[in-house]
Formats: C-alpha cells, sequence, structure tokens
C-alpha cells in the first residue's frame, strides 16, 4: 500500500515496524511504495542505524545478499560498541606489538565492525594520524603464528622445544620447556614455562617458570609429549602475572619500602600486589609479592621518591 509522499517520520515509522515483523525490505519495493528515490531510502536506513547506535539500542539495519534486502538484527550480545572500537585501537596503536603487516590487518577488521558507515569513517579518522606514523618494534619478528601454535601447546599441555636467542650473549641455546602461560608487557610478548633440564642454572631447586621474550624464540617445536604441571595444583597465569610486572626470571619475594613520589596510584597500578602499610605526612609504606630481579632497576628509576623502610 502506498503512504503519502515527504511524511519522512511517518515513512520511517512504518520501515521500522516491517522490520520489528521480520520484513525483509527491498530498497526499490520501498521506494515505489512511499513514492521516493531509492538514495531517500538509503538515508532512511542509516538514519534508523544512527538513532539505534545513539541510543545504545540493541538493533542494527543489516543488508542480507542471500534475500537482496534488508533486515533488523538484534546485536545481543555481539559485537563491540564503537567507543569499545576505539579504545582497543589506541590500546594496540600505543602496545607498538607487531609488525605493521600484523597490526595494520587487525586494525581495519576492528574498523569494519563499527556502525552506522559514518561512524567507521569517525573512528578512522581519530587513529589514521596513529596508523600512518605507526613504528613496529625493532626485532621484525612475525608474532601471530607463533602465539596461536603455543597457546595451543599450553591449553592441551604438550612440552616445546624452542631455539632461543640470549638476550647477554647473542647465541642460540636449545631448551625443552614445558610451556604454562603467555603474557604482554611493554612492547613485548612473554611465554612462561617451566624448564626440563635445570642442571646448568644457579638454582636447579627452583620451582619457578622461566619468561622467554616470543620475538627472540627463533623456532619452536610441539613435542607429541604430555606434560604435568610440577607442583600441586594448577599454574594461575593471573596470578603469577600480577607478580611478573618486569619481565625477569627469580624467585618470589616480598619487599617493603616508603614512597614520597607524587602519586601513589602509579605504584599501586605498577604493581597489583601492593599494599599500603602506613601513610604519613611524608608518603605510603607499600608492600608487594613480585617475581625476580626486575623490581631493584624499577625502585632505583625512582630515585628519591623511593627509600628502604625501616
Amino acid at each position: 500500500m502506498a503512504k503519502q509522499p515527504g511524511l519522512k517520520s511517518a515513512r520511517l515509522l512504518e520501515m521500522y515496524s516491517r522490520f520489528t515483523q521480520g520484513h525483509v525490505l527491498n530498497k526499490a519495493d520501498l521506494a515505489r511504495d512511499f513514492r521516493v528515490t531509492e538514495k531517500s531510502i538509503q538515508r532512511d536506513i542509516e538514519e534508523l542505524r544512527c538513532f539505534f547506535s545513539d541510543h545504545h539500542l540493541n538493533q542494527d539495519v543489516v543488508y542480507d545478499p542471500k534475500q537482496k534486502g534488508y533486515r533488523l538484527m538484534n546485536t545481543i550480545p555481539k559485537g563491540l560498541t564503537n567507543s569499545e572500537i576505539l579504545a582497543v585501537c589506541k590500546i594496540l596503536l600505543e602496545s607498538r606489538s607487531l609488525r605493521k603487516d600484523e597490526m595494520l590487518p587487525i586494525l581495519d577488521k576492528l574498523l569494519d565492525c563499527a556502525v552506522p558507515e559514518e561512524n567507521k569513517r569517525a573512528v578512522g579518522a581519530l587513529i589514521a594520524n596513529e596508523k600512518l606514523h605507526y613504528i613496529p618494534p625493532h626485532h621484525g619478528q612475525k608474532i601471530l603464528d607463533g602465539l596461536w601454535d603455543l597457546g595451543q601447546a599450553i591449553q592441551k599441555q604438550f612440552a616445546v622445544e624452542i631455539e632461543y636467542e640470549r638476550m647477554k650473549e647473542p647465541k642460540l641455546v636449545k631448551r625443552r620447556v614445558q610451556p604454562v602461560g603467555l603474557m604482554f608487557s611493554e612492547y613485548y610478548f612473554y611465554l612462561t614455562a617451566f624448564l626440563e633440564d635445570k642442571t646448568n642454572f644457579e638454582n636447579p631447586d627452583d620451582n619457578y617458570p622461566t619468561i622467554y621474550r616470543v620475538d627472540r624464540i627463533k623456532s619452536f617445536k610441539v613435542l607429541d609429549e604430555h606434560f604435568r604441571l610440577p607442583y600441586a595444583g594448577r599454574f594461575e597465569e593471573g596470578e603469577f602475572r600480577k607478580r611478573v610486572q618486569f619481565m625477569y626470571g627469580g624467585r618470589l619475594q616480598r619487599i617493603r619500602f616508603k614512597y614520597t613520589g607524587p602519586s601513589i596510584e602509579a605504584v599501586l597500578d605498577r604493581l597489583p600486589t601492593a599494599e599500603i602499610i602506613r601513610q604519613d605526612d611524608e608518603g605510603w609504606v607499600v608492600t608487594a609479592e613480585v617475581f625476580g630481579k626486575g623490581i631493584e632497576t624499577w625502585l632505583r628509576s625512582q630515585g628519591d621518591f623511593v627509600k628502604g623502610d625501616e
């Protein structure tokens, strides 16, 4: 049934009513029914999309190529909001964790999730300059394929043989390890794993995992050998992550210091296990549980803001 032309609000309500009834709407048919051009119908569809987005409604109008028309789709709980897409893009760009040929396709796929089209362009414009001037990590290694394979080895508890380039001595060493976690920190991905042979190490009885930068793993082979974790209970990657902020191996230790700097929040965010023991006019006494020797470098970097607590 044809509607009186020019009544845009009535047209939009009629289109929305048809959508909610499950109809697939064709632009040519709608243009004929409402006696307007197909361009007008396209603008109507974009306005409906904008309305859903602006009012945070969990709906969208999508084109169905099989039925050659538009239909209403509920977006619960699928997809990211435009704000979430922008946030993830900014985080990825700031991480500088991947080569350009790995990073940029991820960003483009995220942008494709933004709706409607004008929001996609807006998000793209907000990150365009950072994409143009993106500086990849200097190691130049491809990361993504290896991450997935290592993740599968972790999940299925397969031992892995790695060829690793050490930082102190630029030479390759071979290790058989039992991988238990993947982490990211300050530009780099890391593999946490238990060494199978510790006879040549300073503390063979060390029950803590070793940390390897993934880009320094020059080759690896997932072995057809299952392993059991070397201690009772499951390795909790999240709990370990809270205590290994500086990606240095070593024993678990509890530290205590006094902080007199301007922002205690920066300390608490840097050390997730940190607790404030006492506060006075000078500052805060903080204790934290951490792995490895990296904490020593960080404490020294704070200069006069950090000192021992008696």
